[in-house]
């Protein structure tokens, strides 16, 4: 077996083959690596296919495609942090620009994370995350839920799990970018809430040459109080921070307006120019952006002792897909 490295392609694509139960073919392949800053042929994809096959990470599955096999996902689970690098980063600017939301319409493209849960956790799940999807500490109160071997995205739901789609904050950039307005992503963190006010970020992880989603981290340390601070007592949510030029500042205000108007309000606060905000310091001649955590619904279970296990950025799908959480609860009870 190869000792070589992980390259970013390579970890690309066995983190695609991971979340799929099935056969994946080599032009699947190719459109879902858009997904993470990689632009490959399907013959390319092909070339380093065959590369995994030599070091035990994948199996032929004749001219279907490949699985990734167990040595793969230790691999993935362990390779090296030097091999990741700046994955989480170029993965946001990645799906930054393939997001197509028209705000007209609200149809196109938005970006997903997808959670699994135990299905016997179902009613229990959906009680904990009413209150949830009624505070303001959630992207949007639009969802998918799947059952098992149900798809969300490109996303399969394991035997024995519950599927839960949940608005991905970066979906703001992608729509801030489409509106003409550059967006930098800084830092995931956990902000500290007060009678319903956000007061200041208590942990900060950079987005830049991170291999992890920051979010993730927090939840599976047990950091965050959602639940808390959802019922209005001190809490602590999951948040991230953002910078734009300042010269977009009052664009930014009108369309974090429109924004809510459309359901979409995960925007929690916009800074003033060359103003510290939440005690996060900016740059030179920009504005601070606090967004509310895609992932705080997930949080959420995990406080209340449902595991979860979640990809955050996990999927783009087509806004019009989504349903209410309301309709969600409708269907279940």
């Amino acid at each position: 077996m190869s000792t070589e490295p992980m390259n970013k392609t390579l970890h690309s694509i066995l983190s695609i083959l991971d979340r799929h139960p099935t056969v994946v073919g080599s032009r699947e392949l190719s459109r879902q690596l858009t997904q993470h800053g990689v632009e490959l042929t399907e013959r390319t994809v092909r070339y380093y296919l065959k590369m995994l096959d030599k070091r035990g990470y994948t199996e032929v599955f004749g001219k279907e495609g490949r699985m990734i096999t167990a040595r793969g996902r230790e691999e993935l689970k362990h390779s090296l942090v030097s091999d990741r690098l700046g994955f989480v980063i170029s993965k946001i600017e990645a799906l930054s620009y393939l997001t197509t939301l028209d705000l007209a319409a609200m149809e196109g493209d938005i970006i997903l994370n997808i959670s699994w849960f135990p299905a016997k956790k179902l009613k229990a799940a959906l009680k904990l995350l009413k209150p949830v999807f009624r505070s303001p500490y959630v992207m949007c109160d639009r969802v998918i839920l799947a059952r098992e071997g149900e798809a969300i995205g490109n996303a399969v739901v394991p035997k024995g799990m519950v599927g839960l789609g949940t608005v991905c904050s970066v979906t703001i950039n992608g729509i801030f970018l489409k509106a003409g307005i550059p967006i930098s992503s800084r830092f995931g963190g956990i902000v500290q809430t007060e009678s319903g006010k956000a007061r200041r970020f208590l942990s900060l992880i950079s987005y830049e040459g991170s291999s992890l989603d920051p979010l993730e981290i927090f939840i599976k340390s047990k950091m965050t109080a959602v639940s808390e601070a959802v019922a209005g007592r001190p809490g602590k949510i999951l948040a991230s921070f953002r910078e734009i030029p300042l010269v977009c500042a009052d664009k930014a205000k009108k369309l974090a307006r429109t924004l809510e108007e459309r359901g979409i309000r995960g925007i929690l606060l916009i800074g003033s120019p060359n103003t510290p905000l939440l005690e996060v310091p900016v740059g030179i001649d920009k504005t601070g952006i606090v967004i509310v955590g895609g992932l705080n619904p997930v949080a959420v279970l995990e406080e209340n002792g449902i595991a979860t296990e979640s990809k955050a950025m996990s999927a783009l799908v087509d806004y019009s897909l989504l349903v209410p959480f309301s309709g969600v609860l409708a269907s279940v009870s």
